[in-house]
């Protein structure tokens, strides 16, 4: 009845009444009638079907409302990102109607702000983002009040004490809303207690909470976990090629535990390069269905915050037998590339194999080598092959600069923190010549599994990064022109090359930090999809995730379709249908879990920035300009710490050019614009609202 209704309301080109869609299905019977109302009604509450106050059905898309999440800012207002739709809906205070932060609402245009920008109000609220909440907990009398974490989320929760859990003020809970008093005030029930506020730990366990990212394994994981090897069997070696007399050694960071990549180099008698790429072989261990598999389809992806990993896999596989460590025989399956002098890939081969990997080498030890000269102890006998690879990297960099590879050079901030978790330091990431030689060996297996799969034609999970709106593009060049900056683009055909040549124009501006992340904040998220769209940013035609199956289940899922397509072959009608349903749910749920992963990792980051400036409030600092708005100036200084200037803080009455995004003072005409350098004094730093204020002393030259 559902696909018939969605045919017929498709196929008309007016609203229909309930009767003439009765009459067009031929329906008799009352149960069938009642059927039919049924799962209108039904569809109309899943936003599908628009029911009109004329009586009459359609589809939501053919109507005047759209449908999109709520983005709620703290000051009460909200954006509705409108689905596919590239313009934001902007929702004053007073069209809320309910409707809080990641809500999915149903909104209706109310007028044009502006030319770009369009205004509505919230009808409907289809779907709550969540039915729990993090706060604090304080009493009044016998009666608990929750200041929520999220001061996006304008709800008023109330807990009795007999739907407490006996917690006591300063608690952080989680609290499960119950009744509606009216329309943001709710009873609650607490579900679970973290912690007090002040217990270390705490903040950062918050923040995981309201993502809901798991932090314990259910009893039957753990049951399966302990069923589990934890070494190689002998009997688990047959149809795999035993690589373990062949020199294969890792690369990660200093403090990286588990570890799911491995490579190998050898120059063959030809001149070209032999390159094997060796992961770990997770799906062996998480066989599809099992509660390990459905746990760690939940959970998405391992999620690395300041002072802690919240793995996907238990500790006993991601740094047990899954990891490959050093000097103990591995599963693995091997891509193994081999490349001319060009970079061009000449042959490959796709195996399940076991491997012994030589040494566990670390970031800064290699390069050390490739970087100073300077060979480590224990490194002396990988020389060659350390040499070697940067020699085939360099040569794998350059092809994929060739076809258009875009290198934004974006900065990474790391928090340094102590035993409790209080922050010591920000400082700057790494990205060295071993770091980027992974990188381009990594993409390079990537590439070469999504390709050959894709000519196999079977259902598959790509990783794609679709070409970005040529609106965004165009806003991109209107304000690199009112700089004064000449830039060639071709609006009209936006490829990776077409934005590789924009940076490169840019490269020596003093604002190239600034405009280089203003374009990347052009370019589209990179998603899962079973549909190879490509890679823009890599300037890819074909691109998956195969590298990294310990932390991320789309890896772990196209290793198991490896194993069914390839290795056992699988191939028939039954198998085949099976994943081009699940594969699509796979892609979209993996898709979600890592931004809410990557979103959690920010908070926590910002978070802690916040708190390591409490201890900074009054000292000068010099930074960048990074955004002008109407409201203020963002100050980035050199570790990355982001602050705001508020307008309403500075020393004259600035007037706002958007177009320019610049401020200049109406008595002292001194002009404020992205890239500008200046010196702060950091007046404000606030933990728990995760915000930093600064005040400008002067602009530096």
């Amino acid at each position: 009845m559902r696909d018939e209704l969605i045919t017929i309301l498709s196929n008309s080109d007016r609203a229909l009444s309930a009767y003439e869609i009765e009459d067009m299905l031929n329906l008799i019977e009352p149960e069938e009638v009642k059927e039919m109302l049924d799962t209108l009604t039904s569809l109309e509450k899943e936003a599908v079907v628009y029911h009109t106050n004329k009586d009459k059905y359609m589809l939501l898309k053919d109507s005047h409302l759209l449908r999109g999440i709520m983005r709620a800012n703290k000051k009460g207002f909200g954006f509705v990102d409108i689905d596919d739709n590239p313009e934001d809906v902007y929702v004053s205070q007073d069209n809320m109607n309910g409707a809080i932060h990641n809500d999915i609402v149903l909104v209706e245009l109310i007028s044009k702000r502006n030319v770009q920008k369009l205004e509505g109000r919230v009808v409907r609220i289809v779907e709550r983002s969540s039915d729990t909440y993090i706060g604090e907990i304080n009493f009044k009398k016998d009666t608990g009040y929750i200041t929520l974490d999220d001061n996006k989320i304008k709800l008023q929760i109330q807990v009795d004490k007999a739907h407490s859990l006996n917690a006591v003020d300063g608690h952080k809970v989680v609290v499960k809303l119950l009744k509606k008093i009216n329309n943001l005030a709710y009873t609650g029930e607490v579900v679970e207690i973290l912690g007090h506020k002040n217990d270390p730990g705490v903040d950062i366990l918050s923040i995981v909470k309201k993502y809901n990212i798991n932090t314990e394994f259910p009893d039957d994981v753990k049951l399966e976990v302990r069923k589990l090897p934890n070494q190689v069997l002998e009997e688990e070696l047959s149809d795999r090629t035993d690589l373990r007399d062949t020199t294969i050694f890792t690369i990660d960071g200093d403090d990286t535990k588990d570890i799911d990549d491995a490579i190998s180099i050898e120059r063959l008698k030809n001149g070209n390069y032999k390159l094997g790429v060796h992961i770990a072989d997770v799906s062996h261990y998480v066989t599809e269905g099992s509660p390990l598999d459905n746990e760690a389809m939940a959970r998405g992806t391992s999620v690395y915050l300041v002072d802690r990993v919240i793995p996907m896999l238990p500790h006993e596989l991601s740094n047990g037998i899954c990891s490959l460590n050093p000097g103990v025989d591995r599963l693995a399956i091997s891509c193994v590339m081999e490349f001319d002098n060009k970079g061009n890939q000449i042959n490959y081969d796709i195996f399940p194999s076991v491997i012994r990997s030589r040494k566990q080498m670390t970031y800064k030890n290699v390069n050390s080598i490739l970087e100073k000269n300077i060979v480590p102890e224990g490194y002396q006998e990988f020389e060659k092959d350390l040499r070697l690879m940067e020699e085939l990297a360099i040569i794998l960099r350059k092809m994929k600069v060739r076809r258009g590879y875009i290198d934004f050079d974006i900065d990474e901030a790391k928090v340094i923190v102590d035993e409790n978790g209080k922050p010591l330091d920000v400082v700057l990431r790494d990205r060295g010549a071993g770091e980027k030689l992974i990188e381009d060996f990594m993409i390079a297996a990537n590439e070469c599994v999504a390709t050959h799969i894709y000519f196999m034609n079977l259902p598959f999970i790509y990783r794609v990064h679709e070409t970005p709106k040529e609106e965004k593009i165009k806003g991109f060049l209107n304000y690199v022109s009112m700089l004064g900056y000449h830039v060639n683009g071709n609006i009209k055909d936006i490829n990776p090359k077409m934005v590789q040549s924009l940076i490169d124009s840019l490269d020596d501006k003093p604002e190239f930090k600034v405009l280089s992340t203003l374009l990347l904040r052009s370019m589209q998220k990179a998603v899962y999809k079973t549909q190879n769209v490509g890679h823009f940013g890599l300037a890819s035609k074909c691109y998956t995730h195969f590298t990294s199956p310990i932390r991320r289940y789309p890896d772990t899922t196209v290793h198991r379709l490896l194993h069914t397509y390839l290795f056992d072959h699988k191939l028939d009608d039954q198998t085949i249908n099976m994943y081009e349903h699940k594969l699509e749910y796979v892609a979209q749920h993996s898709s979600d879990r890592e931004r809410a992963s990557v979103d959690c990792e920010r908070e926590v980051d910002d978070m802690k920035m916040a708190e390591y400036m409490e201890s900074h409030i009054g000292e000068d600092f010099d930074g960048m300009i990074s955004s002008v708005l109407s409201f203020g100036i963002f100050v980035e200084l050199d570790n990355l710490i982001e602050g705001l200037v508020p307008i309403k803080d500075m020393d004259d009455f600035y007037n706002y050019d958007e177009d320019r995004m610049t401020l200049t003072g109406e008595k002292n005409h001194v002009k404020y614009s992205l890239g500008d350098r200046v010196r702060i004094k950091v007046v404000r730093a606030s933990k728990e609202d995760k915000i930093i204020d600064f005040k400008i002393i002067k602009k530096l030259d």
